[in-house]
């Protein structure tokens, strides 16, 4: 794990709030838009970007940039991209800092 690249795919108070939001989605997704939600897959683009009360476009790459520094794991089914939280890198993440910082 890069830390540098980490840190900064967090350096944004939406992109945060994402990796919150992701942590429990029955707490932060309204029940009907979660009703193709798996835990293996995550939660759509689409929800995350209404959530965030912004364009997909824009919320497809804050989740890109996350997905690529390993905070989040994205899985492409047909059309739609889900995205979950990657436990093991935040947990990484979480003991680099402590022992490192």
């Amino acid at each position: 794990m890069k830390l540098l690249e980490v840190i900064k795919s967090l350096s944004n108070e939406t992109r945060l709030n994402i990796l919150g939001w992701l942590k429990d989605p029955f707490d932060h997704f309204p029940e009907e838009e979660l009703s193709n939600y798996t835990p293996a897959l995550g939660v759509c683009v689409s929800d995350i970007a209404q959530k965030a009360g912004m364009s997909v476009p824009t919320v497809s790459d804050y989740l890109k940039t996350m997905s690529n520094a390993e905070i989040l794991i994205a899985t492409r089914q047909g059309q739609w991209t889900y995205y979950k939280r990657n436990e093991k890198a935040i947990q990484e993440l979480a003991t680099m800092i402590k022992e490192n910082l």
